[in-house]
């Protein structure tokens, strides 16, 4: 630990994983950021109608945004949750069993995010 930091991976945390979880988070920041200013700051009484939000999914680029926070938010926060895991020291086979249940979960969570954006786009067409 290096001023607060972690600045190593985990016992049983490859480098790659580690290497994702910041840059996901990173992602996360700068998404949330231009998520956050364009839902609450740039719209006239601070929310979207949902109208307004159909609307907005007409922008191609939106729904590809909104696909891409969710996709680093969901790899985010089940790679941080899988390290907090780490630290009660699970067995081989838990580790394995707990790894398949954080990558079903994050799958499916995934797959629901993306059809609920592509439905919600699909509303203006």
């Amino acid at each position: 630990m290096r001023n607060g930091f972690e600045v190593n991976p985990r016992s049983g945390e490859g480098a790659g994983l580690w290497f994702l979880k910041i840059i996901t988070g990173v992602l996360v920041i700068v998404i949330l950021i231009i998520h956050l200013v364009v839902n609450h700051v740039v719209v006239p009484g601070g929310l979207l109608s949902f109208a307004d939000v159909v609307n907005y999914y007409q922008n191609p680029l939106i729904p590809i945004m909104e696909i891409a926070f969710l996709i680093f938010v969901i790899s985010h926060s089940l790679i941080g949750l899988r390290s907090v895991l780490l630290d009660l020291k699970p067995s081989n086979l838990m580790l394995k069993i707990m790894n398949w249940v954080l990558i079903s979960l994050g799958g499916v969570a995934t797959v629901y995010g993306i059809w609920l954006v592509l439905t919600v786009a699909s509303f203006g067409r």
